[in-house]
């Protein structure tokens, strides 16, 4: 490879990684806009919050909703994979950040955080932390970086244990999310309350 041709290259990922970093920044702006709490209300940052039905879930910096978003980075690798081919690898975690930022911005608006609150068990649930936001979506790239450099038998064992895992500890996660916010089923919201 030419000097001229290794310099194209690098110029090429470095203009994906920054539209990279311009999509993750516009999800942090647009959050503050729609009027986010930028950390957690209680003034103080934790690196891992435990609790599920407390206030301070989904504020912090982690928390039982992190495997999700790996999780989420897994199927972005696989949708861009599918897609994207041919693509640098930057490309396609900018797909995968468009996606996850589009969430991430549904996920906290008065629709959704609603739709939360009246069909699952999380009715003390009122949107993310911003930071808690962003993290959610550096998880996902976790994940993305993760699945693209490991076996797929293994990613996908890794998603399974994490789903099994958090469904047996708190009784949700991704998959049960998904189906509690577009199918409610009363039958799991009493038995993820405890009943």
């Amino acid at each position: 490879m030419s000097t001229a041709d290794a310099g194209f290259r690098v110029r090429h990922q470095s203009f994906w990684l920054v539209a990279c970093l311009a999509v993750l920044v516009a999800q942090v702006v647009a959050e503050y806009l729609m009027g986010r709490v930028p950390i957690c209300a209680c003034g103080y940052v934790k690196l891992w919050e435990g609790g599920v039905n407390t206030s301070g879930n989904s504020q912090h910096l982690s928390d039982w909703y992190t495997p999700s978003h790996i999780i989420h980075g897994f199927l972005f690798y696989g949708l861009g994979h599918l897609v994207l081919r041919h693509k640098p690898l930057a490309a396609r975690l900018l797909l995968a950040l468009v996606i996850e930022s589009g969430w991430e911005l549904l996920e906290n608006s008065p629709l959704i955080i609603d739709r939360y609150r009246t069909a699952t068990i999380a009715l003390d649930y009122y949107g993310d932390s911003i930071v808690n936001s962003a993290m959610d979506t550096a998880f996902m790239c976790l994940g993305f970086f993760f699945a693209s450099r490991v076996p797929v038998a293994v990613t996908v064992a890794i998603a399974i244990f994490f789903e099994i895992f958090t469904g047996y500890v708190i009784r949700d996660n991704l998959t049960l999310n998904v189906l509690m916010l577009v199918w409610p089923v009363e039958a799991i919201k009493v038995w993820q309350g405890g009943a």
